[in-house]
């Protein structure tokens, strides 16, 4: 992991890179926080697609951030014992309105 992050570092400082890095944060909180539960629950892929009914290959879908809907949240939420909770906060003033 070390590895990546100091590539992730290197790469951020790339204006073109960061702009497009910092368009998919969202996404990347999604997959940090589905990760962090799965960890937190100590289950593996398979595990929490027996449990919320569905492959395993849907699950990696889920954690690649390919748009959840909130219905695959909320499973994914059950299966690893965690809760979804939804948050909107005000934008950094240089985002602007779009």
């Amino acid at each position: 992991m070390r590895s990546f992050e100091a590539w992730k570092r290197k790469q951020l400082k790339n204006p073109e890179f960061k702009k497009a890095y910092d368009a998919l944060e969202d996404e990347f909180q999604i997959i940090n926080e589905l990760l962090r539960a799965r960890t937190r629950a100590k289950m593996t892929q398979a595990q929490v697609a027996r449990r919320m009914g569905t492959s395993q290959s849907a699950v990696a879908r889920l954690e690649s951030g390919r748009s959840p809907s909130l219905a695959s949240l909320r499973k994914y939420a059950k299966a690893t014992g965690s809760k979804v909770e939804i948050k909107l906060s005000r934008a950094h003033p240089s985002t602007g309105s779009g």
